[in-house]
């Protein structure tokens, strides 16, 4: 069970950080992500680890409360023709 939680947390924290540029709420995604692996690492006994995944997530919904969707780059569109 705790190597399935490690796996997708890590999954989807790599997914959101990826996408965090489309959208603000990937960032809220990511924050989320980060205190999953960081619960994971306390289950695992890896508890510097976790410290460093919490202080992530910190920084993570720092970043997601002082962005609002006017600051973040727009997306390209690419019309055929």
């Amino acid at each position: 069970m705790m190597t399935t939680l490690g796996v997708v947390a890590a999954a989807v924290m790599v997914t959101a950080y990826a996408l965090e540029s489309r959208d603000r709420r990937w960032i809220a995604v990511f924050a989320v992500a980060c205190v999953t692996t960081s619960v994971y690492a306390i289950g695992t006994g890896s508890w510097l680890f976790a410290i460093l995944e919490f202080i992530w997530a910190g920084i993570a919904l720092q970043r997601f409360l002082s962005t609002n969707s006017v600051t973040l780059p727009e997306r390209r569109t690419f019309s055929s023709g």
